[in-house]
């Protein structure tokens, strides 16, 4: 199982190709191999999954019954957002340039580790989703995690 953790400041290059932080590499399942899932996140970042995780999700969105239109429109605009991209030699993935537009992502990037997969987000983006009252934090911990 995949564990990602963490904040890291990452450079795209030119052409759109992100360095994966050593930490992030170092934890993905090698049953993944150099193949990974990037999609359209619901807030405007990217999501990156190793293969075996995008799985895990894809079994329940293709199961879905396809004679239920919410669940043909979740599966449509679930399906659509998504690509697959290998890590190369290098240590760097190639995001679709589609992506990069609905990311808003140039240069800058801050990649974040979320457990079983890992969000890339325009820095400034980024900062407009964080908590930043350490009250409302704790509230939301205690909503969710006291249950």
């Amino acid at each position: 199982m995949s564990f990602f953790t963490s904040e890291y400041e990452c450079k795209l290059d030119a052409k759109g190709r992100l360095v994966l932080p050593a930490k992030i590499k170092s934890n993905l399942p090698e049953v993944s191999g150099n193949e990974l899932v990037i999609r359209r996140g619901f807030e405007p970042c990217l999501i990156l999954y190793p293969m075996v995780e995008f799985k895990k999700i894809y079994a329940k969105i293709a199961g879905l019954n396809e004679f239920n239109e919410e669940y043909r429109k979740l599966q449509r605009n679930f399906f659509r957002g998504s690509s697959t991209v290998e890590l190369d030699s290098a240590g760097r993935i190639l995001i679709p340039k589609l992506m990069l537009k609905y990311a808003t992502l140039e240069k800058e990037s801050v990649v974040v580790g979320m457990g079983n997969k890992v969000e890339i987000w325009n820095p400034e983006l980024y900062e407009q989703h964080l908590i930043s009252d350490p009250s409302e934090f704790s509230q939301l911990a205690q909503k969710y995690l006291d249950e």
